[in-house]
């Protein structure tokens, strides 16, 4: 017999975030619309929406909607200011609370951050009567360093679900102009989600600027999927409805990969063969497991 078996599975379950819709907090009208967009994830912005004078002011508008946003089946998260600005700590004291499923860590660079991150995130959750260990860490992957050591960062806890590629502030760090080719960002966009899947989290593209153009985004979108990532940073509601239906398996592809495992556990897992001949075609276990992923994953995103 194989000594394959679905608890040897890579990427064995799956987190739903093919669209994250940053939100400004401190704009009411864009915090009231957002749970209509059809996210996945919403995620109230503490960061770069909010210019510096106004960063305390923010705090507590965050907590106000965690507390009074309607929520359907929307997870709710925070992106908070990096380490190195000196606000994360007053940021996260702000938000921890009932209602919160992650905190979005901005200018991620190094697995220790995380690990002092996670702990202080057990302090909060114990302190406001949330379950151990239920807020998840997503860390904002955008500067060379984060890059460098983004294997380390997205398996420095396990709170970690996934970790967005932030391409405006890397070619920024980088001292490169951004082109509408992302040649200058490819190697770095390509190991974000290299990274992630080696950790078995869940690779989220980089935001996109450019939200009028459907046609540039399904481009954008379609060279993201086929680098492996499951899911968009999207800054207006009209990426999110292009994000949940790009990154959403094709009827055509689900019923060819449910083909594919129907057939190679019937004739080859339960017959004790790794390979089988399927019309002309050598199904193997890497196209096994690869369709069995993409079936598990169109269940996931089932209503």
């Amino acid at each position: 017999m194989s000594n394959i078996t679905p608890e040897a599975a890579p990427g064995r379950g799956h987190v739903v975030m093919r669209s994250v819709m940053t939100v400004p907090v401190i704009v009411q009208r864009f915090i009231d619309k957002a749970p209509a967009a059809g996210a996945d994830a919403i995620c109230l912005d503490l960061e770069d929406s909010v210019p510096p004078a106004e960063k305390a002011a923010a705090r507590p508008l965050a907590r106000k909607a965690i507390e009074t946003m309607p929520r359907s089946a929307f997870a709710l998260y925070v992106r908070v200011n990096g380490y190195g600005t000196g606000l994360t700590e007053d940021d996260l004291a702000a938000v921890v609370r009932p209602g919160l499923d992650a905190i979005v860590l901005s200018m991620a660079d190094s697995a220790p951050k995380i690990a002092d991150l996670d702990a202080h995130l057990g302090r909060l959750e114990n302190e406001h009567g949330i379950e151990a260990g239920h807020v998840a860490i997503v860390p904002l992957l955008e500067t060379a360093k984060g890059i460098m050591e983004a294997y380390d960062i997205c398996r420095a806890s396990p709170r970690i679900t996934a970790a967005i590629f932030g391409a405006e502030d890397f070619a920024t760090d980088m001292a490169v102009k951004r082109t509408n080719t992302g040649e200058e960002i490819l190697w770095a966009r390509s190991m974000v989600a290299v990274a992630c899947r080696a950790a078995g989290i869940v690779a989220i593209d980089t935001p996109d600027p450019n939200y009028s153009d459907e046609s540039h985004l399904r481009r954008e979108m379609a060279l993201a999927k086929s680098l492996g990532y499951s899911g968009k940073l999207c800054i207006h509601p009209t990426q999110v409805q292009i994000a949940n239906e790009l990154f959403s398996p094709a009827e055509d592809e689900i019923a060819e990969a449910r083909a594919i495992v129907e057939t190679f556990e019937r004739d080859g897992l339960a017959k004790g063969l790794a390979a089988i001949a399927v019309e002309g075609k050598m199904i193997d276990t890497p196209i096994y497991w690869r369709a069995r992923r993409l079936v598990e994953w169109a269940e996931a995103t089932r209503p």
